[in-house]
Order: C-alpha cells, then structure tokens, then sequence
C-alpha cells in the first residue's frame, strides 16, 4: 500500500508553484497526493507570511493536527514557506508545536527529501533554516496541478524593500534563472499540452538585472516565438520598472494575454513616498498611458493598501480619484496589515481599525462598480475561452478569456484544455456565462 502526502498551501502563485514542487519530491519518494489530511502519512504547511491573516490560518491549521499526530506517531508534520523564514519563528513555532517533525525555510524548499529521510532515521525534530538564499536548483519536476495552466518561475526575491513588506526578509534578494532554461521549460510544458502560461517573479520587470542574461521584454518576446497555440501572462509587474519596450512587446505578440497586474497600492504621494515605492501618482498614470497607447484593450488589475500608517482622508480620497482615473479591470483590496521586521511596523500614527474598516469598504464598494462595468461590457460579444474545468453542481465548462474573466458555457463534449469561443449573454462581477459557437 501507498504512503500518502497532503499539501496545505497558503498566499500566491507563487506558493502554489512551490506545492507543485514539494509534491514532485513527495512523489520521488513513493508518496501519492490525497485529499483527505487525517488519512496522510505526511502532511506539509507551505505558509505565507505576507499578512497577519495568512500567519494565524496557519497556526490555527497546524494546531487542529495535535490530536491526529496523538492518534499517529508516524504521521510525519512538515512545516515550511516564508512563516518560518522569519526571525525566531522557527523556534517559536518548535515551541508551541513540539509535535511538528520537520521545519525548514523558503531556502531550502528542496532539501525537503533529505529532512523526511533524515526523520524516518531518527525521533528527534528537525529545524532546517538557512539564512542566506543559496543558488536556483534546476531540474526539479513539479507535480503540477494546475493544467492546463503552468506556473514557472523565472526569478526569486526582491530588492525594492516596500516599507511595508516582508518578502526581501524572507526570500532574499534578487535572483534570476538563466533564459535558456526558463525558455527550454516552456517548450517542454506546450509540448505537453500545456496551452497558458504564467511567468513568475516577484518584480519581473527587474529580471536579468545583475547577470549577463537578457532583460525581461527580450525573454518575453523569446518565449512568444514557441511554435504552438498557447497564452502568456506574467506576475507581478512593479510600476517604477515598467517600460515602454515591454508594452511594444505585449503589444507585438498575440500570444500574450492583453492583461497586466500592475501594483499601484495607493494614489497618494506622500503615501507611496513612506511606502518605498519609488514612483509617484502622476509617474503610474504615465505608465498607463504608455500601455493604453500601444495596447488600447488592455485590462488593468491591481493592489490597493488602506490604512497605511499616516494616511489621511486626504491620503484615502486620493487613491479612489486614481483608481476612477485609471478605471481598473479588477483589484486585490487590503487593509494594512503590520509586520515586525519591516520599517513600517515601527512608523507612528497606526491608523484606527475603525477608519481602515471604514475606507476598504468604501475602495471595495468603488473597484467592484467598475469590475462589473468592465464584465458588462463583454455581453453580446464572442470572446475565446481556455476551458480550464467542469463544474458539476452548474453543469456548467468554465475557463478564462485572455482579459482574466471567467466565463461558463454548457457544452456536450468535454472541453477542458481546448481554447473554446462563446457568445457572452449574461455578466455577474468577474464572471461572464454564455453559449458555445
């Protein structure tokens, strides 16, 4: 009989792609994927630690295991990602979970097989955390789970040190995969029958700085060159590095999605001032110009922060004249959220919980009349759609055309995988339902 894993992952892409990978080194040592926890000989946390909510569902998850480890000393509990990476949170969590076998950082992801080894020898716990990031491992075979969609990364870490963030913290600095073999990857992935892919990096304008690779545009432009029928995106795109090449070469390919997730976290200048960001207001809006004068159909999505330390109704009154200015296609919404380590957790005049409560509500109210603006306008339009799934309580396809909208259609056939075109009747927020032609 089998031995069984089950991954819990917390935050982005970017840590769905890290599951991917620590399911593929699962898989070489004999373990099959399972869904359900209480049947798993190991379970793995991948944590998140970008927001204080992400840090408590991982506690409270890990915790809920006590009584299972109890009943199954040989479960083994694995617990990794950037909740660990922190300073003291290691120990800390070796403390309030003595039960939990095997801790490492976001350094030595792929170690991974060496610590449950090194566990089936051994009784004691094992706390693996490397301080300095140590060169990219190539060659790994992720599980994927995610088809006909791929993640692959093209860089890891970042040097913008938002005042806010804790991900240089945690993931170190920047560094960039060599070109050929992010190229040869997604040739092998559309060779498989992969038909979108996602480029990763935390600021993937910055890709290449420091090496002797190639920049960011020039990758892009290599990857859409691939023979074969299949989309681009990429994420995430800081504002200060986005040029006017990368808009020529979004514009040249009609592989790449006509979408970017363009950060802009808040409209205020003295704001993005004490956030690090490097860029002002009028500096955004300039960007967008850029975009919408070689691309006029692009959607722009992007993060907006309330309640940043010091911000003003002014401040707030601010972000929403940029957010109607710039009409976004969509938005991540956050409130702040402190994170010890970072410059902003120490900055005076934390706002109220009652005035961040207040404006998010007001900033959700305002991104979702303009996302359902956006969808609207779809209806009585065709639009191509990569099925991506079949929803069995609508009896309905599902997939997303290449603006980011999901959209559901009925269909005889099995079309998961196949780009399918639709006649959009209806429009509900972010979703779009049709009729297969």
């Amino acid at each position: 009989m089998s031995k069984l894993f089950h991954i819990v992952t917390y935050g982005c892409q970017m840590n769905v792609h890290e599951s991917e990978k620590i399911a593929g080194l699962l898989s070489e040592l004999g373990y099959d994927s399972c869904d359900d926890i209480e049947k798993s000989d190991i379970v793995v946390f991948n944590t998140c630690c970008i927001r204080e909510n992400a840090e408590n569902h991982a506690y409270g998850n890990i915790g809920m295991l006590k009584k299972l480890k109890a009943a199954n000393r040989d479960m083994i509990i694995a617990v990794g990602g950037c909740l660990t990476q922190q300073m003291n949170k290691a120990e800390n969590l070796h403390e309030k979970f003595p039960y939990v076998d095997i801790i490492f950082g976001t350094h030595n992801l792929s170690k991974l097989k060496d610590y449950i080894l090194e566990k089936r020898a051994s009784k004691k716990p094992i706390i693996r955390i490397e301080e300095k990031e140590g060169e990219i491992v190539e060659g790994e075979k992720p599980l994927r789970t995610s088809y006909p969609n791929a993640w692959v990364n093209i860089m890891y870490g970042c040097n913008n040190f938002c005042s806010y963030c804790i991900v240089p913290y945690v993931r170190g600095r920047e560094r960039s995969r060599r070109s050929e073999n992010i190229i040869a990857e997604v040739k092998s992935l559309v060779a498989e029958g992969y038909r979108e892919i996602t480029l990763l990096g935390q600021n993937v304008n910055s890709y290449g700085n420091g090496t002797d690779d190639i920049t960011f545009p020039e990758l892009l432009e290599k990857i859409a060159s691939i023979d074969g029928k299949f989309r681009i995106r990429f994420m995430t795109s800081h504002p200060k590095d986005f040029s006017e090449e990368l808009a020529r070469v979004m514009a040249g390919s009609d592989k790449i999605c006509h979408c970017l997730h363009l950060p802009v976290q808040s409209g205020s200048d003295s704001i993005l001032r004490a956030m690090n960001r490097r860029y002002t207001s009028a500096d955004y809006l300039k960007k967008v110009e850029i975009l919408k004068k070689y691309i006029p159909d692009c959607e722009i999505t992007t993060d907006l922060i309330v309640g940043f330390p010091g911000e003003t109704e002014e401040d707030f009154r601010a972000t929403c004249d940029l957010v109607r200015k710039v009409n976004f296609s969509s938005a991540f919404t956050f409130v702040y959220s402190r994170r010890d380590g970072t410059k902003a957790a120490t900055m005076p005049d934390q706002i109220p919980e009652e005035v961040s409560k207040r404006r998010i509500m007001e900033l959700v109210d305002l991104v979702n009349a303009q996302t359902r603006e956006h969808s609207a306008r779809f209806v009585g339009e065709i639009t191509e759609i990569l099925c991506e799934d079949y929803d069995a309580k609508r009896g309905l396809y599902l997939g997303r055309n290449e603006y980011g909208r999901m959209g559901y259609f009925a269909s005889d056939t099995d079309e998961r995988g196949n780009f399918v075109n639709i006649k959009v009747t209806q429009a509900n927020g972010v979703s779009l339902y049709g009729d297969k032609v």
